[in-house]
């Protein structure tokens, strides 16, 4: 195989693995959902090799799990490694809001405003879905302010840790709980106090991990594999 080709199957690996992503947290491949090879491919337009490729570097993220003659399947983390992720995401998180803070602009604050506002309206029309993906939103943009490729490129790699959280417990958590959590640190935001900020976000941490290793189960009898949170009560 030439260089070049070498090179644009590696490049189109990545794109597969793009999409793959996305579509895993989106919630189109749900944990221990299966992903066949060939149906990506003909879906996709590719060979397989690709898209085999791609799996494999979806595995080392810890997203998907391949077994020998069983093929790839969408790995349910345990509670334990989405506390781990969330404990570092609340360090690097609070390391952004000092960066990113300083930086922004009347532009900026407004279209972080504008996603906590769509959480809030995604949960008033019952849209789990959507409070989810303005949250994800909402954090990946305080991140990219800070306009530090190293800190977004580590924090780009927990993501799909903590994004599988939420779309895992998205059908039975409380939507208003999910956006309020963002209130206060909007509200630090508008005063453009990085500390204020940062203080919020870790507050914000302590309360999902908290949440989290109150009502996650590792396993459920006879499944192999770690079960939703159950509905937080109405706060």
């Amino acid at each position: 195989m030439s260089d070049v080709s070498a090179i644009s199957r590696s490049v189109l690996a990545e794109q597969v693995k793009d999409r793959l992503l996305q579509d895993i947290l989106s919630g189109r491949y749900p944990p221990d959902a299966r992903i066949v090879e060939t149906r990506v491919a003909r879906e996709l337009g590719t060979s397989q090799a690709p898209v085999r490729e791609a799996l494999r570097g979806l595995e080392a993220l810890g997203v998907v799990q391949i077994l020998p003659f069983r093929g790839a399947r969408v790995r349910r983390p345990s509670a334990s490694e989405l506390l781990e992720a969330y404990a570092v995401r609340s360090e690097l998180e609070t390391l952004g809001a000092r960066l990113a803070v300083p930086l922004m602009t009347d532009a900026d604050l407004e279209g972080l405003v504008w996603l906590a506002d769509e959480m809030q309206r995604a949960a008033d029309a019952g849209d789990r879905h959507g409070v989810a993906v303005a949250d994800a939103s909402f954090h990946g943009r305080i991140v990219e302010l800070t306009r530090n490729r190293t800190l977004l490129r580590v924090w780009r790699s927990l993501e799909p840790f903590s994004r599988t959280y939420i779309t895992l417990v998205a059908p039975g958590a409380d939507a208003h709980w999910t956006a309020d959590l963002h209130l206060s640190i909007v509200d630090a935001l508008r005063e453009r106090d990085p500390e204020a900020v940062a203080g919020a976000l870790r507050q914000h941490f302590d309360d999902v991990r908290t949440h989290l290793a109150a009502g996650w189960q590792d396993a459920s009898p006879g499944s192999g594999g770690p079960l939703p949170l159950a509905s937080r009560p109405p706060s």
